[in-house]
């Protein structure tokens, strides 16, 4: 299994691979080479904007970068495998919210779709960090209450209730109680 210091790697690898200089990557995703050189050594855990940007800059999917396998088949993960999943996180230095990604289909290659179960603590702030990336999410509220800034909207959902967004506009998600939460999460992000 891949783990959660491994995602840097592979980028590096990746940026190597195809001959793109940390300045040409930092001049396409619009992130500074210091926050890249971190994510590459591992320092940092990219959220998933971010992690978008990267994978378009180098024209790459999602996926490539949470691949731990060459399964074409069904990917299956059961209950008791959650943990041992690619793994990432929002907490970056500013950031004051913090969800814990857990990628679902980590052994699967070629998918157009990234599920991810995704642990939601409570932030102690109000004015959440928007974001925004090319691509569509599901989202079903597992546990909890979460709250969605989206553009000049917020929405307010509980266990059961879902929303499908279009990620290109600025949005968060955050607990909505102060209390924490879960839920399913289905990115797809075009390359």
């Amino acid at each position: 299994m891949a783990k959660k210091h491994d995602l840097g790697k592979k980028i590096k690898q990746i940026r190597e691979s195809k001959k793109v200089s940390l300045e040409e990557m930092a001049e396409k995703t619009h992130l500074d080479t210091d926050q890249l050189t971190k994510i590459e050594k591992g320092d940092v855990l990219p959220s998933l904007a971010p992690l978008i940007k990267i994978a378009r800059a180098l024209g790459v999917r999602l996926g490539t970068f949470l691949d731990d396998s060459s399964n074409l088949g069904p990917a299956i993960v059961r209950a008791n495998e959650h943990e041992e999943g690619v793994r990432f996180s929002s907490q970056q230095n500013g950031s004051r919210e913090h969800l814990n990604f857990l990628s679902l289909a980590f052994d699967k290659v070629g998918r157009s779709m990234e599920p991810f179960l995704v642990e939601i603590e409570p932030g102690q702030q109000s004015d959440y960090m928007l974001s925004s990336h090319e691509g569509e999410e599901f989202i079903y509220v597992l546990e909890g209450q979460i709250e969605i800034n989206y553009g000049k909207e917020v929405y307010q959902l509980g266990a059961g209730d879902s929303i499908y967004l279009d990620s290109i506009v600025s949005h968060n998600v955050h607990a909505g109680d102060h209390k924490a939460a879960k839920i399913l999460a289905v990115v797809y992000a075009p390359y």
